[in-house]
């Protein structure tokens, strides 16, 4: 254990060091194109917040008022995932997990301590944070009247039109370092939330070792230890095997992986040949 939570230390600070400025749900990508499917619900939640805080960072300075309605209808998925219930419980407990087990291993002698403490430290402050928000993740952008008004319209067939919203209509006309600037004020509303999602999410990643494996006939199954539970499994393939993609199924115990291919119509057709393809599992 202490040798891979050292090997899980490195590629941390190398995610770190290449993701400084890139946006939630891009730090330490490679420009290779990876496939990823959750075997557990509360890492797949995690993925979709993941992919909106993305989605909004990434619109959240552009000076187009195109740009700023898809910032805005990230924020508003946001919001519809974490207006559920239960997940910042679940937040919390997967941060409490991460924790548990780095106390555990922190007197291994082959780890570096100092590491190991600066990522407890960063879970530990996630946490409280989390602890420190006033009912649900952005329950105050809940309540924001211009958010709820473009809520409420959200689900009109065709958009919002001005005609809809003129409140919207008249904001979106606005200067786009104003636009910005509240854009900006909202986000940092769900900053801890962006915080704790970026640490699970990278400790999952960084915990797996890739192994060359073949889909026999382009299928690839394989049972999940229940012992030591596979929490997200990540696909790789070849430089040459860019026409597939893999059709990716399973919970907990087990997955199946279904590569299909776009070769010869466009169209997805199954794939019938033997393909080596990089697998991860990835367990923390």
């Amino acid at each position: 254990m202490s040798d891979r939570l050292q090997q899980v230390l490195d590629e941390l600070d190398s995610v770190a060091k290449l993701g400084e400025a890139s946006s939630p749900g891009t730090a330490g990508r490679s420009a290779e194109l990876t496939f990823e499917h959750p075997l557990n619900e509360r890492i797949r939640t995690l993925l979709r917040l993941e992919h909106l805080l993305g989605k909004s960072a990434y619109f959240l300075s552009r000076e187009d008022p195109w740009m700023s309605r898809a910032a805005i209808e990230g924020i508003l998925d946001l919001l519809a995932v974490t207006a559920r219930t239960d997940t910042k419980a679940e937040i919390l407990k997967e941060l409490a997990r991460n924790i548990g087990i780095l106390k555990r291993v922190q007197e291994g002698p082959e780890v570096d301590a100092q590491a190991l403490q600066k990522l407890r430290d960063d879970l530990e402050q996630a946490a409280a944070e989390m602890h420190r928000l006033s009912g649900q993740i952005g329950q105050s952008l809940q309540q924001d009247g211009l958010l709820k008004e473009i809520a409420k319209c959200g689900g009109l067939p065709g958009g919002i039109c001005g005609f809809d919203l003129p409140r919207y209509h008249h904001w979106l006309k606005q200067p786009s370092d104003l636009r910005q600037m509240q854009l900006h004020a909202w986000m940092q509303e769900l900053q801890s939330l962006s915080k704790a999602v970026t640490l699970i999410l990278s400790l999952a990643r960084t915990s797996g070792t890739s192994d060359e494996v073949t889909a026999i006939g382009g299928l690839f199954q394989e049972a999940v230890d229940i012992q030591a539970p596979v929490q997200l499994v990540r696909i790789r393939l070849r430089d040459t095997d860019d026409h597939l993609f893999p059709e990716i199924s399973g919970y907990r115990n087990h997955f199946s992986i279904r590569f299909m291919s776009i070769r010869e119509t466009g169209q997805p057709v199954s794939w019938r040949q033997d393909t080596t393809f990089s697998l991860t599992r990835c367990a923390f």
